[in-house]
Protein backbone atom coordinates (compact mmCIF):
# COMPACT_ATOMS: atom_id res chain seq x y z
CA UNK A 1 0.00 0.00 0.00
CA UNK A 2 2.33 2.45 1.14
CA UNK A 3 4.06 1.65 -2.91
CA UNK A 4 1.20 3.06 -4.24
CA UNK A 5 -0.23 5.73 -2.34
CA UNK A 6 1.85 9.03 -1.40
CA UNK A 7 0.92 11.68 0.62
CA UNK A 8 0.74 14.24 -2.22
CA UNK A 9 -2.40 11.95 -3.49
CA UNK A 10 -4.57 13.17 -0.58
CA UNK A 11 -5.87 16.32 0.48
CA UNK A 12 -8.04 17.74 3.13
CA UNK A 13 -11.64 18.00 2.45
CA UNK A 14 -13.59 20.99 3.62
CA UNK A 15 -10.46 23.56 4.24
CA UNK A 16 -7.52 25.10 1.89
CA UNK A 17 -4.45 24.76 3.00
CA UNK A 18 -3.99 28.65 3.66
CA UNK A 19 -6.70 28.50 5.82
CA UNK A 20 -5.46 25.95 7.67
CA UNK A 21 -1.99 27.75 7.67
CA UNK A 22 -3.90 31.04 9.30
CA UNK A 23 -5.73 28.91 12.25
CA UNK A 24 -2.50 27.39 13.10
CA UNK A 25 -1.09 30.90 13.40
CA UNK A 26 -0.42 32.93 16.95
CA UNK A 27 -3.58 34.44 17.63
CA UNK A 28 -3.03 38.51 17.96
CA UNK A 29 -4.45 39.82 21.56
CA UNK A 30 -7.29 42.08 21.50
CA UNK A 31 -5.22 45.46 22.11
CA UNK A 32 -2.73 44.59 19.38
CA UNK A 33 -5.58 43.93 16.94
CA UNK A 34 -6.77 47.35 18.02
CA UNK A 35 -3.59 49.54 17.86
CA UNK A 36 -3.31 47.59 14.05
CA UNK A 37 -6.88 49.20 13.15
CA UNK A 38 -5.97 52.48 14.43
CA UNK A 39 -2.84 52.70 12.74
CA UNK A 40 -4.48 51.80 9.50
CA UNK A 41 -6.98 54.80 9.66
CA UNK A 42 -4.75 57.54 8.16
CA UNK A 43 -7.20 60.73 9.76
CA UNK A 44 -6.37 59.34 13.44
CA UNK A 45 -2.71 58.87 12.91
CA UNK A 46 -2.64 62.53 11.53
CA UNK A 47 -5.00 63.64 14.24
CA UNK A 48 -2.16 61.83 16.59
CA UNK A 49 0.67 63.09 15.25
CA UNK A 50 -0.98 66.99 14.91
CA UNK A 51 -1.54 66.52 19.04
CA UNK A 52 1.85 65.55 20.02
CA UNK A 53 3.36 68.42 17.99
CA UNK A 54 0.93 70.78 19.92
CA UNK A 55 1.24 68.94 23.01
CA UNK A 56 5.32 69.59 22.56
CA UNK A 57 4.68 72.75 21.95
CA UNK A 58 2.72 73.57 25.02
CA UNK A 59 6.06 72.05 27.22
CA UNK A 60 8.37 73.72 25.13
CA UNK A 61 7.08 76.28 22.84
CA UNK A 62 7.83 78.92 25.48
CA UNK A 63 11.42 77.59 25.97
CA UNK A 64 12.33 78.76 22.26
CA UNK A 65 11.64 82.47 22.71
CA UNK A 66 13.50 84.73 26.02
CA UNK A 67 10.51 86.82 26.65
CA UNK A 68 7.98 85.64 29.49
CA UNK A 69 3.85 85.92 28.57
CA UNK A 70 4.10 89.24 30.52
CA UNK A 71 6.87 90.73 29.36
CA UNK A 72 5.93 94.27 27.76
CA UNK A 73 8.55 94.75 25.14
CA UNK A 74 7.60 97.96 23.93
CA UNK A 75 7.22 96.95 20.39
CA UNK A 76 3.13 97.33 20.70
CA UNK A 77 0.91 95.40 18.06
CA UNK A 78 4.17 94.52 15.53
CA UNK A 79 3.91 92.60 12.56
CA UNK A 80 5.35 88.74 12.70
CA UNK A 81 8.93 89.27 12.40
CA UNK A 82 12.38 87.30 12.86
CA UNK A 83 12.18 88.51 16.98
CA UNK A 84 7.98 88.31 17.34
CA UNK A 85 7.65 85.07 15.49
CA UNK A 86 4.14 85.90 15.96
CA UNK A 87 3.83 89.22 16.15
CA UNK A 88 2.92 91.14 19.52
CA UNK A 89 -0.40 92.40 20.90
CA UNK A 90 -1.40 95.80 22.11
CA UNK A 91 0.60 95.74 25.39
CA UNK A 92 3.77 94.54 23.59
CA UNK A 93 3.66 90.96 24.63
CA UNK A 94 5.31 88.45 22.45
CA UNK A 95 1.83 86.61 20.68
CA UNK A 96 3.96 83.34 19.82
CA UNK A 97 4.84 82.92 23.99
CA UNK A 98 1.34 83.90 25.05
CA UNK A 99 -0.22 81.29 22.48
CA UNK A 100 1.84 78.32 24.40
CA UNK A 101 1.53 79.07 27.63
CA UNK A 102 -2.28 79.48 26.96
CA UNK A 103 -2.17 76.22 25.19
CA UNK A 104 -0.69 74.69 28.42
CA UNK A 105 -3.95 76.05 30.33
CA UNK A 106 -6.22 75.07 28.04
CA UNK A 107 -5.16 71.44 28.12
CA UNK A 108 -4.39 71.18 31.44
CA UNK A 109 -7.88 72.31 32.00
CA UNK A 110 -9.46 70.34 29.24
CA UNK A 111 -7.67 66.78 30.63
CA UNK A 112 -8.47 67.48 34.20
CA UNK A 113 -11.95 68.28 33.75
CA UNK A 114 -12.27 65.04 31.35
CA UNK A 115 -10.66 62.74 33.93
CA UNK A 116 -12.50 64.07 36.61
CA UNK A 117 -16.05 63.71 34.39
CA UNK A 118 -14.37 59.80 33.70
CA UNK A 119 -13.97 59.72 37.87
CA UNK A 120 -17.66 60.67 38.73
CA UNK A 121 -19.51 59.35 35.52
CA UNK A 122 -17.95 55.77 35.49
CA UNK A 123 -18.94 55.27 39.32
CA UNK A 124 -22.10 56.55 39.31
CA UNK A 125 -23.02 55.03 35.89
CA UNK A 126 -21.38 51.63 37.17
CA UNK A 127 -23.51 51.64 40.38
CA UNK A 128 -26.55 52.47 38.56
CA UNK A 129 -26.06 50.09 36.14
CA UNK A 130 -25.57 46.96 38.18
CA UNK A 131 -27.74 47.97 41.04
CA UNK A 132 -30.96 48.05 38.63
CA UNK A 133 -34.53 48.46 39.90
CA UNK A 134 -35.02 51.38 42.02
CA UNK A 135 -31.74 52.85 43.26
CA UNK A 136 -31.01 53.10 38.85
CA UNK A 137 -34.45 54.72 38.54
CA UNK A 138 -33.68 57.04 41.36
CA UNK A 139 -30.09 57.56 40.18
CA UNK A 140 -31.02 58.53 36.58
CA UNK A 141 -33.88 60.84 37.27
CA UNK A 142 -31.65 62.91 38.87
CA UNK A 143 -29.15 62.95 35.91
CA UNK A 144 -32.49 64.10 33.95
CA UNK A 145 -33.06 66.77 36.42
CA UNK A 146 -29.25 67.89 36.03
CA UNK A 147 -29.37 67.60 31.98
CA UNK A 148 -32.98 69.79 31.99
CA UNK A 149 -30.49 72.86 33.08
CA UNK A 150 -28.15 74.10 30.02
CA UNK A 151 -24.92 73.18 30.85
CA UNK A 152 -23.51 76.71 29.55
CA UNK A 153 -26.09 78.39 31.94
CA UNK A 154 -24.56 76.64 35.01
CA UNK A 155 -20.98 76.98 33.87
CA UNK A 156 -21.87 80.59 33.58
CA UNK A 157 -23.58 81.08 36.83
CA UNK A 158 -21.06 79.33 38.97
CA UNK A 159 -17.96 81.53 37.11
CA UNK A 160 -20.04 84.88 38.17
CA UNK A 161 -20.39 83.56 41.47
CA UNK A 162 -16.90 82.40 42.50
CA UNK A 163 -13.71 84.11 41.32
CA UNK A 164 -11.76 83.42 38.25
CA UNK A 165 -9.36 80.87 38.16
CA UNK A 166 -8.00 77.63 37.40
CA UNK A 167 -9.96 75.32 39.94
CA UNK A 168 -13.31 77.52 39.66
CA UNK A 169 -12.80 77.11 36.02
CA UNK A 170 -12.41 73.11 36.40
CA UNK A 171 -15.09 72.90 38.93
CA UNK A 172 -17.54 74.72 36.71
CA UNK A 173 -17.17 72.71 33.77
CA UNK A 174 -16.86 69.31 35.83
CA UNK A 175 -20.31 70.27 38.13
CA UNK A 176 -22.55 68.44 34.85
CA UNK A 177 -20.06 67.43 32.36
CA UNK A 178 -20.17 63.93 33.83
CA UNK A 179 -23.66 62.82 33.02
CA UNK A 180 -22.82 61.73 29.50
CA UNK A 181 -20.18 59.38 30.59
CA UNK A 182 -22.57 58.21 33.36
CA UNK A 183 -25.00 57.43 30.75
CA UNK A 184 -23.11 55.69 28.32
CA UNK A 185 -21.19 53.86 31.06
CA UNK A 186 -24.95 52.68 32.49
CA UNK A 187 -26.22 51.61 29.24
CA UNK A 188 -22.81 49.39 28.81
CA UNK A 189 -23.35 48.02 31.99
CA UNK A 190 -26.89 47.27 31.74
CA UNK A 191 -25.74 44.95 29.02
CA UNK A 192 -23.11 42.86 29.99
CA UNK A 193 -23.96 42.71 33.76
CA UNK A 194 -25.85 39.16 33.03
CA UNK A 195 -23.19 37.65 31.26
CA UNK A 196 -22.04 34.61 32.59
CA UNK A 197 -18.19 35.38 34.05
CA UNK A 198 -20.39 38.09 36.24
CA UNK A 199 -22.46 35.21 37.55
CA UNK A 200 -19.57 33.05 38.23
CA UNK A 201 -18.45 36.04 40.29
CA UNK A 202 -21.52 36.30 42.04
CA UNK A 203 -21.95 32.42 42.65
CA UNK A 204 -18.54 32.77 43.98
CA UNK A 205 -19.39 35.15 47.16
CA UNK A 206 -17.46 38.61 45.02
CA UNK A 207 -18.67 41.80 46.44
CA UNK A 208 -20.53 44.33 43.82
CA UNK A 209 -17.56 46.62 44.47
CA UNK A 210 -15.54 44.09 43.44
CA UNK A 211 -17.74 42.53 40.51
CA UNK A 212 -17.56 46.82 39.33
CA UNK A 213 -14.30 47.50 39.23
CA UNK A 214 -12.47 44.02 38.63
CA UNK A 215 -15.26 42.81 35.69
CA UNK A 216 -17.64 44.95 34.92
CA UNK A 217 -15.42 48.29 34.31
CA UNK A 218 -12.47 46.68 32.42
CA UNK A 219 -14.91 45.02 30.02
CA UNK A 220 -16.59 48.26 29.00
CA UNK A 221 -12.93 50.50 29.20
CA UNK A 222 -12.81 51.00 25.23
CA UNK A 223 -16.14 52.93 25.53
CA UNK A 224 -14.46 54.54 28.43
CA UNK A 225 -11.39 55.77 26.67
CA UNK A 226 -13.08 56.66 23.63
CA UNK A 227 -15.81 59.07 25.72
CA UNK A 228 -13.00 60.89 27.26
CA UNK A 229 -11.14 61.32 24.01
CA UNK A 230 -14.06 63.42 23.16
CA UNK A 231 -15.07 65.06 26.27
CA UNK A 232 -11.20 66.64 26.17
CA UNK A 233 -11.91 68.92 22.84
CA UNK A 234 -15.41 69.62 24.20
CA UNK A 235 -13.98 71.30 27.74
CA UNK A 236 -11.20 73.05 25.53
CA UNK A 237 -13.72 74.79 23.41
CA UNK A 238 -15.80 75.62 26.39
CA UNK A 239 -13.26 76.78 28.32
CA UNK A 240 -11.76 79.03 24.93
CA UNK A 241 -15.54 80.52 24.87
CA UNK A 242 -16.12 81.75 28.46
CA UNK A 243 -12.42 82.47 28.06
CA UNK A 244 -13.68 85.03 25.00
CA UNK A 245 -16.35 85.79 27.05
CA UNK A 246 -14.20 87.23 29.74
CA UNK A 247 -14.85 84.72 32.64
CA UNK A 248 -11.91 82.64 31.46
CA UNK A 249 -8.03 82.61 33.72
CA UNK A 250 -7.24 85.95 35.39
CA UNK A 251 -5.21 88.36 33.27
CA UNK A 252 -2.66 88.72 32.66
CA UNK A 253 -2.18 84.90 32.81
CA UNK A 254 -3.12 83.45 28.78
CA UNK A 255 -5.36 81.12 27.31
CA UNK A 256 -6.21 80.72 23.64
CA UNK A 257 -10.14 81.86 24.94
CA UNK A 258 -8.53 85.26 26.38
CA UNK A 259 -6.19 85.78 23.64
CA UNK A 260 -8.90 85.25 20.60
CA UNK A 261 -10.92 87.78 23.07
CA UNK A 262 -8.62 90.35 23.09
CA UNK A 263 -7.58 89.84 19.62
CA UNK A 264 -11.15 89.88 18.10
CA UNK A 265 -11.27 93.75 19.05
CA UNK A 266 -8.44 94.57 16.63
CA UNK A 267 -9.36 92.05 14.15
CA UNK A 268 -9.41 94.37 10.94
CA UNK A 269 -5.94 96.30 12.02
CA UNK A 270 -4.21 93.03 13.47
CA UNK A 271 -5.45 90.16 12.28
CA UNK A 272 -2.55 87.82 13.35
CA UNK A 273 -3.50 88.63 17.08
CA UNK A 274 -6.90 86.51 16.36
CA UNK A 275 -5.56 84.14 13.91
CA UNK A 276 -3.04 82.33 16.21
CA UNK A 277 -5.46 81.52 18.46
CA UNK A 278 -7.80 81.10 16.35
CA UNK A 279 -5.94 78.37 14.59
CA UNK A 280 -4.36 76.59 17.45
CA UNK A 281 -8.21 76.08 18.94
CA UNK A 282 -9.39 74.69 15.64
CA UNK A 283 -6.61 72.05 15.36
CA UNK A 284 -6.71 70.78 18.76
CA UNK A 285 -9.91 70.10 18.98
CA UNK A 286 -9.63 68.35 15.26
CA UNK A 287 -6.88 66.59 16.68
CA UNK A 288 -9.05 65.06 19.57
CA UNK A 289 -11.84 65.13 17.44
CA UNK A 290 -10.07 62.69 15.05
CA UNK A 291 -7.87 60.12 17.52
CA UNK A 292 -10.94 59.74 19.62
CA UNK A 293 -13.33 58.91 16.19
CA UNK A 294 -9.44 56.51 15.13
CA UNK A 295 -10.19 54.74 18.41
CA UNK A 296 -14.33 54.26 18.52
CA UNK A 297 -13.58 52.39 14.82
CA UNK A 298 -10.45 50.37 16.18
CA UNK A 299 -12.33 49.62 19.25
CA UNK A 300 -16.02 48.53 17.62
CA UNK A 301 -16.40 44.87 18.09
CA UNK A 302 -18.11 44.92 14.74
CA UNK A 303 -14.73 45.64 12.74
CA UNK A 304 -13.02 42.62 14.20
CA UNK A 305 -12.51 39.73 11.72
Amino acid sequence: MSDKFKAEDFEIVGIRRQDSEKLAETPISFWKEVRLRFFKNKLAVFGGVMLFLIILFAIFGPMMRPFSYSDMLGNFNAKPNGTNWLGTDELGRDVFTRLWYGARVSLFIGVVAAAVDVVIGVIYGSVAGFKGGRVDNVMMRIVDILSAVPYLLIVILLLVVMKQGMLPMIVALTITGWINMARIVRGEILTIKNNEFVMASRVMGASSLHIIFKHLIPNIMGSIIVTMMLTIPSAIFTESFLGYLGLGIQLPFPSWGTMASEGRTALSIYPWRLFAPALAISLTIFAFNAVGDGLRDALDPKQRK
